[in-house]
């Protein structure tokens, strides 16, 4: 039986407070928490529960989970809410099933989703196509925690068979159910809200979140590398502590390497957001949400915390998992095995060629000459649609 103490300033996010104590973990767990006097000798920093991210797509890293896993440690992030939504769109099952065997090469907290949305639209051609039997059987799976971001929104309206059944077999497994209805309001959100989708990554103003929060949804306050919703969103969580949550969706791999969820902490900090309203949306929230096995500092719990420099940067000196240290002053503990060779690519494509591309003036829509164009913004995935010469 392996047993050791921790004697550190402990951050109890559940009842407020700091204090002295001693944390005893044996086999993994955490098996005693004793408050100590203020003149015990303690190592530096505090300790609190590790960091969540609670929506990302693991495969816009780049990287493989056990690679994923071996930076984010050192940041302070103990647990993905990930969505095998890309490598499922290319692979189908057998990339889902590479995803889940992976991730369990490491001590790392993966829980993933059984994707909706594949394709993602009618027009799309994919490389694989998950039907509502396909789904209904990956959320019969323990390995399958919820039901992956249900973009099809419009079928949830008119309810679509298809859509239905997937919705009803995350209801029959008590698996959560995953939103993803950018710009949806008044009426129709609340349909689709009514529907059981319980959280939504997609909101891009703060009286859009303010609306879904009040219709009963939780709001995940996304900020990645290709869509940035943190400053639009951040002040919700002053009145909405309990209902918020944060994530990255989108995470290259040098933004990865420069930092993830503890980066969003220091953020709120600087809002001047509460500092336990920041920590019930990185650490305990999506924890409590997704029914998720990882540890909150709390007796009998797994043994996952982190320890800080303080509580402003939130520099990362110590990273636990299961009471095993995978991350010390910036330096990965997780060593990776090579992935095997195996994994099955379904992406095939000729060469375009620049004719492709051309469009000749008798093809223009429109007698004011005018051709519709797809317009980009800058940090985000909504499109504007732009006229041009």
């Amino acid at each position: 039986m392996r047993s050791f103490d921790i004697s550190c300033l402990l951050v109890d996010v559940f009842s407020q407070t700091i204090y002295p104590a001693r944390i005893n973990i044996r086999d993994g767990r955490i098996h005693t928490v004793e408050p100590l006097n203020e003149s015990a000798t303690l190592r530096p920093g505090y300790i609190l529960p590790g960091f969540i991210d609670s929506h990302v797509h693991i495969e816009s890293s780049m990287l493989v989970p056990a690679q994923f896993a071996r930076i984010a440690v050192t940041h302070g992030t103990v647990g993905t809410v990930s969505d095998p939504h890309e490598i499922a769109n290319v692979c189908g099952l057998p990339g889902i099933e590479f995803m889940i065997d992976n991730g369990k090469t490491v001590p790392f907290k993966f829980t993933f989703g059984a994707p909706s949305c594949v394709p993602a639209t009618s027009y799309e051609t994919a490389g694989a196509t998950l039907d509502s039997k396909a789904v209904a059987d990956l959320l019969g799976r323990k390995e399958i925690g919820y039901l992956s971001e249900m973009m099809n929104f419009p079928g949830v309206l008119q309810h679509d068979p298809e859509v239905m059944a997937k919705l009803n077999a995350a209801k029959k497994n008590n698996k959560p159910v995953d939103g993803h209805a950018p710009g949806l309001r008044g009426k129709s959100a609340k349909s689709y809200i009514d529907s059981g989708i319980s959280t939504d990554h997609e909101c891009f103003t703060e009286a859009e979140g303010k609306e879904k929060l009040e219709y009963g949804m939780k709001i995940i306050i996304r900020e990645g590398s290709a869509a940035r919703n943190f400053e639009a969103l951040i002040a919700l969580l002053h009145d909405y502590p309990d209902e918020i949550m944060f994530g990255s969706d989108d995470k290259h791999p040098d933004s990865l390497v420069q930092g993830h969820i503890g980066q969003l902490c220091a953020r709120a900090v600087r809002a001047g957001i509460p500092l336990y309203n920041i920590l019930k949306a990185a650490c305990i929230n999506p924890v409590l949400h997704y029914k998720l096995d990882i540890g909150l500092l709390r007796i009998g719990d797994p043994a996952d915390f982190i320890i800080v420099e303080d509580l402003k940067g939130f520099k990362n000196i110590q990273t636990w998992i299961n009471g095993i240290l995978v991350a010390e002053n910036g330096k990965s503990h997780i060593s990776v095995t090579a992935a095997p060779t195996q994994t099955v690519n379904n992406f095939h494509c000729s060469e375009i060629r620049q004719g492709q591309l051309s469009v000749f003036r008798n093809e223009v829509i429109g007698d004011d000459g005018l051709l519709p164009v797809i317009g980009a913004q800058d940090g985000q995935l909504i499109t504007k649609k732009i006229f041009v010469e």
